[in-house]
């Protein structure tokens, strides 16, 4: 079992609170949008670009499951990562603790920058991430056995707190 499993929208901070909290805990790191891309050989924007959403979806799920299977990593998920029902399911029966990083809009637009490198946010970028937003907070939130508003606080301060809380 993962030691932590770090979800959220885009502009949390999961990876940069994921590498935190894997030096404070002395584990490993794995941000499994970076497993997919190394595996696939191509960037996130370029898979959703040739292949579709359904294919890199089926990556992701992939992934995730191949990746709680390490029992000492800190895991940041992407984004939609725990949207699909079967991967809630994986994700309640892996035992582990899920941390939902919570962020406004405000706060994840500057870190996000909105680039074509977001699929999901292209368009109306700001529109596209609140609406996203909205639509997976309840996710979010039903999986999360700890919430951490991660507006207020930096980096190493939301991994301290997380670690103190496991």
């Amino acid at each position: 079992m993962p030691r932590a499993i770090l979800i959220g929208p885009p502009g949390s901070g999961k990876s940069v609170v994921g590498k935190a909290l894997s030096k404070v805990l002395g584990t490993t790191f794995i941000d499994t949008d970076k497993v997919i891309e190394a595996r696939a050989g191509r960037k996130i924007s370029d898979i959703f670009v040739d292949d579709g959403e359904a294919v890199f979806r089926e990556l992701e799920f992939e992934t995730l499951v191949t990746c709680l299977k390490d029992d000492d990593a800190v895991i940041s998920l992407g984004g939609g990562a725990p949207i699909s029902p079967r991967a809630q399911e994986v994700l309640a029966a892996s035992g582990a603790p899920v941390i939902f990083l919570d962020v406004s809009l405000s706060v994840a637009a500057p870190r996000v920058g909105f680039n074509r490198d977001r699929p999901l946010l292209l368009g109306n970028p700001r529109a596209q991430w609140q609406a996203l937003y909205e639509e997976r907070k309840p996710i979010y939130s039903k999986l999360a056995t700890m919430t951490i508003q991660a507006d207020v606080m930096n980096p190493n301060e939301i991994a301290t707190e997380i670690a103190g809380a496991l």
